[in-house]
């Protein structure tokens, strides 16, 4: 499982940009770990996520969601938040590029928090 570190700045309001990669017919798992503009851990107490994937922009590209991950806040106080998806969802995914983004939200406000690519890559075997 992958962690990436991210800094979260509420009054900038563009997310961080970070490339992941996934292989079909695995299970998918990243954790971000938020940071203040402080350097310190953003509590994410009342905070909830959402992130989805799609086909990049170009030749194939969709407006429709691959895939719609589960987002989990593993620690609010200590800023972690972990994206998932697992092996069965992954294996109808094509290999190639897509865009993926995780929102988070705290009352009505909503946040981009991350972005970026998702690289899939195909060649894991699986159980029929």
């Amino acid at each position: 499982m992958a962690s990436k570190n991210v800094t979260f700045d509420l009054d900038a309001g563009v997310a961080k940009e970070v490339s992941l990669s996934m292989h079909t017919g695995a299970d998918f798992a990243t954790t971000f770990n938020i940071n203040g503009t402080n350097n310190s851990a953003f509590n994410l107490t009342g905070y909830s996520g959402s992130a989805q994937m799609q086909k990049s922009s170009g030749i194939g590209a969709t407006t429709v969601p691959t895939a719609t991950f589960s987002v989990g806040i593993t620690s609010a106080i200590g800023g972690k938040l972990r994206i998932s998806l697992g092996s069965t969802a992954t294996r109808d995914i094509s290999e190639g590029r897509y865009m993926y983004n995780v929102l988070v939200s705290s009352g009505s406000t909503v946040y981009s928090l991350v972005n970026g690519n998702i690289m899939v890559i195909s060649g894991i075997s699986s159980a029929p």
